[in-house]
């Protein structure tokens, strides 16, 4: 199986499958970095009824509706030289460290995440604003500090850098924070796991990117089951 029928698949099963296919749908359509105005001309329709299907206002596409949509993302991601693409055969490399990565099937606010894993904020609540995760990599905060490369960073952040990094492992957190802050792509939060201590450094940086900065101390079973079950 090529990588667009994989990628194809993965896009028809989660629209299909998902308690709310509009929100679905719209999730994947920023993945492609495709307006509503450049899917509806591809498609032959009205803006609005892109609009209408994302918000709900329309009953969830039919099968070839679909199809259609999909087919739109590849034939407009050509054109922007298969960056999607690109990004899935990145992705599909070994990468050492990572625990677990997701995507969910459509994006939950920042403050709803922190509260599914129990996690305490050590930034200023402010930077929660308009802010959310369509999904999140859990990752072996040694492992991947010592062993990943500045190129292979952007293989933490799957399909979207809307996302949570959490980091398991770390002692005081400086590192993680000094990594995300010197690669131009950010994350929507940053979650430290059960941590011997978080520097103010590491806080400070946190503020400074304008990423919320947040502690959960739950076990690691119960933080990837919470994860794992979020949207279900």
């Amino acid at each position: 199986m090529d990588t667009k029928q994989i990628i194809a698949e993965k896009i028809a099963g989660e629209i299909t499958l998902s308690p709310k296919p509009g929100q679905t749908i719209r999730k994947w359509r920023k993945i492609f970095d495709i307006s509503q105005s450049e899917l509806s001309m591809f498609l032959d329709v009205s803006p609005s009824v892109i609009s209408d299907y994302e918000s709900g206002r329309r009953k969830s596409p039919g099968i070839q509706t679909v199809r259609r949509i999909i087919d739109a993302f590849f034939s407009l991601d050509k054109k922007n030289n298969s960056k999607v693409l690109k990004q899935y055969q990145s992705m599909n490399k070994e990468n050492e460290g990572i625990i677990e990565i997701m995507e969910y099937p459509f994006a939950v606010s920042v403050e709803q995440f922190i509260k599914q894993i129990d996690g305490k904020t050590l930034t200023s609540k402010k930077l929660f604003s308009k802010k959310y995760v369509n999904g999140f990599t859990l990752i072996d905060g040694i492992k991947t500090i010592k062993s990943i490369s500045y190129k292979n960073y952007v293989n933490l952040y799957g399909w979207s850098t809307e996302r949570a990094l959490i980091f398991t492992g770390v002692q005081y957190g400086r590192s993680p924070m000094i990594a995300i802050r010197i690669h131009p792509i950010k994350p929507s939060l940053v979650v430290y796991h059960s941590p011997g201590g978080v520097d103010p450094l590491a806080v400070h940086l946190a503020e400074q990117e304008k990423i919320p900065l947040i502690v959960t101390n739950i076990s690691l079973e119960n933080l990837k089951n919470k994860l794992v079950t979020f949207v279900r």
